[in-house]
C-alpha cells in the first residue's frame, strides 16, 4: 500500500475526491476505494472482452448519422476488416447501411413509438454493395441522445435461405401433386384408353404414386374426402346393375348388363387399390390387433365366394380347424380376399381350395388353385406395383397389378410370410404364414358366428336407408325391395324422422357416414333410436376408409360396409342384423 504521502505528492487523495480531506478518512476510506475502483476496473474489461468477442454484432449508433461503436462480429457481417473501417464507411444508417429507405424508416418510427424492438428481420448492406439478412434488436437511448440506439445484430442469411429453398421445394411439390391428380382423375374417366395405352399408363402411374408418397405424406384426410366423392357415383352403378342382373332381361340385355357389370367391377378393384397401396406407401395404414375365430373367418370368405364360384363353373372347398389367433380382423380380409380374387380369376377349370393348417411352427393358410400358374423366374415380380399375371390378350379379367403388393405390404405390416409354389398350366399354391406366438390357446369367448344368408329374401323386412344422395337411395332401394324389404329412403335426419312419424318403426337401419350440413350417419342412427325409444339394429355404410372412421364405428358398436357395395355383402350384413332383431 503506498504512504498517504505518495497520494498526496501524486495529487490524487481520496479523501479529496470524497469532499474529505481529514488524514483519519484517508486511513478508513483510501483501501475500500481502490478495492471498488478495482473490481470497476475489471468489470469493464470483462464487458470489453464480450464486447469485442460476441458471436453476433453490437453497435451503437445515432439514427440521425452513423455508428458511435461497433465491434469485430458487426464488421464482418457488414464485410469490413475492423470496426473502425466500419464506423468510418458508414456515416449515414439510413443510406448506407439498410438496403430499404423505407424500412428504415418504418423502423425508426417504432423506435421513436414504443423505444425497442425485437429481432426484426431487414437487410443491411455489406461492404460489396451485396445484401445481407439480419435479425436485429434495437433499444433506444434517450439519455445518451435523442435517437441514440443500441442494438444487437444475428447474420439469418443460412436461414433466410433456407426457408426460400423450402418454399421453393413445397411450390414445385404442390405442382407435382395437382399434376399427378389430374393424371390420376383423367385415368378414371377413360379406363378403356388406360387399357389400349396399357404401357404408357402403367409409367404414369408409377411415377404418380412416387410422387404421391413424397408429396402426400400426412394427407389421408384429403384421400379419404377424395375417394368418397369418387365412390358416391361408382356405388349407386354398382346397386342399379345388381338390381338388373336380378332381373328377367332378353338375352342381349343381359349379357350388355354382365359387361358393365364388369367393368364396373374394374373400376372399383382400381381404384380400392390405389387408395389402399397409397395409404401403406405413406405408412398411414396400422394394424389394429384383436384375437379372431380364424376358422370362423375363413368360412366367411367361403360363403363370399362361393357365388363366385359358382358363376365360373369352378369348385370351391374350405378346410379348417379351430383356431384363435391375434391379428387385425381388416387387413387380414383383405390379404387372404386378393388372392382368393386372384385365384378365381386365373384360373378357368377345375377349382379352388382354401385351407388351414399347424405345420411345425407356423400356421400355414393356403390358397391353391388349378389355374393358368406362373413361371418361376416371374414368382418374385408378381409382388411389385402393376405387374399383372396374365399377358394382355391372353383372356380373362384385366388388372393393374396393385392385388398382390397390396398383400405382400400388408404381410409385411402384420408380420406375416408370403410364399408361392406354381407350375406353369398347372397352378399355383400361395401360402399366409402366421407364427405360432400369435396364436391363442384358450377359447375365444361371446364369438359371434355370422348369420347365414338368407336364401329367399327378408320376408317384407323394413329397411331405413339414410343417404344424401338421391341415385344411392334408388338404387339401394331396388336392390333391397328385390329380395323382398320394405324400404324407406330418407336424405337426412330430419326427413327420416318426418317419414316415422305416424308410420311404420323400421327393423334396421342402414345410414350413410357423411350426410350433408356436416351431420353424420352415427347421428341420425341416434337419433331415430330416441325418436322410436328402440335399440335397433343399424350399419354405416361409407366411402370414408380411413383408420379413424373404422375405429370411431368400432368404438359405437356399429358394423361399417365401404362403398362401393357389393351385393353378397349387403346381404351378408342384412342377413347378421336380421338375426340380432330376432
Amino acid at each position: 500500500m503506498k504512504k498517504p504521502s505518495d497520494s498526496e505528492n501524486a495529487g490524487y487523495a481520496v479523501g479529496d475526491l470524497l469532499g474529505l480531506s481529514s488524514q483519519s478518512v484517508r486511513k478508513n476510506y483510501y483501501p475500500a476505494l481502490q478495492n471498488r475502483l478495482k473490481e470497476l476496473e475489471q468489470e469493464r474489461n470483462r464487458y470489453k472482452w464480450l464486447f469485442e468477442n460476441a458471436l453476433h454484432g453490437v453497435f451503437q449508433a445515432n439514427l440521425r448519422g452513423g455508428f458511435l461503436a461497433s465491434n469485430p462480429a458487426m464488421a464482418r457481417i457488414c464485410g469490413y476488416d475492423d470496426p473502425q473501417q466500419l464506423q468510418a464507411s458508414v456515416i449515414r444508417l439510413r443510406e448506407q447501411l439498410f438496403c430499404s429507405a423505407a424500412e428504415f424508416d418504418a423502423i425508426r418510427q417504432e423506435l421513436l413509438d414504443f423505444g425497442s424492438l425485437r429481432a426484426r428481420e431487414t437487410r443491411f448492406r455489406r461492404a460489396d454493395q451485396t445484401p445481407v439478412h439480419v435479425a436485429v434488436t434495437l433499444l433506444r437511448r434517450p439519455d445518451l441522445g435523442p435517437e441514440v440506439v443500441e442494438a444487437f445484430v444475428a447474420d439469418i442469411s443460412e436461414r433466410v435461405q433456407s426457408r426460400q429453398k423450402l418454399e421453393q421445394m413445397n411450390a414445385e411439390l404442390e405442382r407435382r401433386v395437382e399434376e399427378r391428380t389430374e393424371a390420376l382423375h383423367n385415368a378414371n374417366v377413360d379406363l378403356r384408353y388406360q387399357i389400349e395405352e396399357r404401357e404408357k399408363i402403367q409409367q404414369e402411374l408409377k411415377v404418380a404414386v412416387e410422387a404421391a408418397t413424397e408429396a402426400n405424406r400426412g394427407k389421408d384426410k384429403y384421400l379419404a374426402a377424395a375417394s368418397h366423392d369418387l365412390l358416391q357415383p361408382l356405388n349407386a352403378a354398382r346397386l342399379m346393375i345388381s338390381a338388373l342382373q336380378d332381373s328377367k332381361l332378353p338375352e342381349a340385355e343381359e349379357r350388355m348388363v354382365n359387361q358393365v357389370h364388369r367393368a364396373l367391377e374394374g373400376a372399383e378393384d382400381l381404384l380400392a387399390d390405389l387408395l389402399d397401396i397409397s395409404k401403406l406407401d405413406q405408412q398411414a395404414m396400422k394394424p389394429d390387433l384383436t384375437f379372431l375365430d380364424l376358422a370362423e373367418l375363413l368360412k366367411g370368405l367361403g360363403e363370399e365366394f362361393q357365388a363366385v364360384a359358382a358363376n365360373a363353373g369352378l369348385k370351391f372347398r374350405v378346410r379348417t380347424v379351430p383356431l384363435i389367433v391375434q391379428a387385425d380382423h381388416r387387413m387380414l380380409t383383405r390379404v387372404l380376399r386378393n388372392l382368393l380374387s386372384n385365384a378365381f380369376r386365373y384360373t378357368h377349370q377345375g377349382g379352388v381350395l382354401l385351407s388351414l393348417r399347424k405345420r411345425r411352427d407356423k400356421l400355414a393358410i393356403d390358397i391353391w388353385d388349378s389355374g393358368i400358374g406362373i413361371e418361376e423366374h416371374k414368382l418374385q415380380d408378381i409382388f411389385t406395383e402393376f405387374h399383372q399375371l396374365l399377358p394382355q390378350g391372353s383372356g380373362g379379367r384385366q388388372g393393374v397389378g396393385l392385388g398382390l403388393a397390396i398383400v405382400e405390404r400388408m404381410a409385411r405390416i402384420l408380420g406375416y410370410g408370403i410364399d408361392v409354389v406354381s407350375r406353369p398350366g398347372r397352378g399355383s399354391r400361395f401360402t399366409v404364414s402366421i407364427p405360432l406366438n400369435r396364436v391363442c390357446h384358450e377359447p375365444l369367448r361371446n364369438t359371434r358366428k355370422p348369420a347365414a344368408i338368407a336364401a329367399s329374401g327378408f320376408d317384407e323386412t323394413i329397411v331405413l336407408v339414410i343417404d344424401n344422395e338421391p341415385a344411392v337411395l334408388e338404387s339401394m332401394a331396388a336392390v333391397l325391395e328385390r329380395w323382398g324389404c320394405v324400404v324407406l329412403a330418407a336424405a337426412s335426419e330430419s326427413e327420416a324422422l318426418s317419414l316415422l312419424d305416424g308410420g311404420p318403426g323400421p327393423d334396421i337401419i342402414l345410414a350413410d357416414y357423411h350426410l350433408n350440413n356436416e351431420c353424420t350417419g352415427c347421428e341420425a342412427i341416434y337419433a331415430v333410436r330416441r325418436f322410436l325409444n328402440r335399440d335397433l339394429p343399424a350399419a354405416v355404410i361409407t366411402a370414408d376408409r380411413s383408420d379413424e372412421t373404422r375405429n370411431l364405428m368400432r368404438t359405437l358398436y356399429l358394423p361399417i360396409l365401404n362403398k362401393p357395395i357389393k351385393p353378397n355383402r349387403l346381404r351378408a350384413l342384412l342377413a347378421s342384423l336380421t338375426s340380432s332383431v330376432a
